[in-house]
């Protein structure tokens, strides 16, 4: 088995392609020592990045990837997000405090506005950075922000740190791909791609199917391996269960060649002009 590739954050740190997404986990105490084991199967296999949010469960997920993670908190790099319209300088450092309660640590490795609405973005910023002079996060970043958004931000004191954007992103929502995501590469802000199978819609695409038995995999690691060969994109999948989570590693493993690339785009044609921000 291949090591997980890594991209780096504008700081230089590395961190996997290949995470581990926690929407909806936690909601359900039956489901909740599956869950737990699956998180920690996900880090014996290198999918070291684990993300979470206040707003999932209403802190059900924190505390089920506090959970997962005790004993290993050094071994992840810990992502959770503040709803907006906690988001003012203030509330951003109390949504933390209430965060890291929840996952049972002192620290998050990142910090992220989970949409727009509401407080200024300076507000949300001098919360992120109080957080940081605290040591309570090491890096801050956004999501669901569009490219004028980003401008603004980046137009602040200190908003050149942004670490990252976590945006929707995969074959059927390739929006980001005419304006904003080259914008984020021009400064070496990687994207964080979430629902890249698109809440399992996309496994039903007939030609994702057809790929999948060409290359004997699946139609989700085939979206999968679409988005991790280009090399800074961090895919963040969601498995509650152990062969869920081995199947989304296994992607990895996946060499999509030139004609497969064709082939989906034709099936989902790449962006020929800007488009209005995509969320879930």
């Amino acid at each position: 088995m291949t090591d997980i590739p890594t991209t780096r954050l504008p700081s230089g740190e590395a961190v996997p392609l290949l995470g581990q997404g926690t929407w909806c986990m936690g909601d359900d105490p039956r489901q909740r020592q599956e869950e737990i084991a699956a998180l920690r199967l996900g880090i014996d296999l290198g999918m070291t990045l684990i993300d979470t949010a206040e707003m999932y469960g209403d802190g059900a997920s924190e505390a089920l990837v506090g959970e997962a993670i005790r004993g290993r908190r050094d071994d992840v790099f810990l992502v959770s997000k503040v709803l907006p319209g906690n988001a003012t300088r203030r509330g951003t450092i109390a949504a933390c405090e209430r965060s890291l309660k929840h996952l049972g640590t002192d620290r998050l490795d990142l910090y992220l506005l989970h949409w727009r609405a509401g407080p200024g973005l300076e507000e949300t910023l001098a919360g992120f950075q109080e957080l940081q002079r605290a040591g309570k996060i090491r890096h801050w970043g956004v999501s669901n922000l569009d490219i004028e958004d980003c401008r603004e931000l980046a137009a602040l004191p200190g908003g050149g740190d942004l670490a990252t954007n976590q945006l929707l992103y995969n074959l059927s929502r390739r929006g980001i791909e005419f304006d904003l995501l080259p914008w984020c590469r021009q400064r070496r802000v990687p994207v964080m791609a979430y629902s890249p199978i698109e809440q399992g819609r996309l496994l039903r695409q007939p030609v994702l199917q057809r790929l999948a038995e060409r290359h004997d995999a699946s139609p989700a690691q085939l979206a999968l391996a679409w988005l991790l060969r280009q090399g800074d994109i961090i895919a963040i999948p969601k498995a509650a269960h152990a062969a869920h989570v081995r199947d989304n590693r296994a992607a990895l493993e996946i060499d999509l060649a030139a004609e497969d690339l064709a082939a989906l785009d034709a099936a989902f044609p790449p962006p020929t002009r800007a488009r209005p921000l995509e969320m879930l």
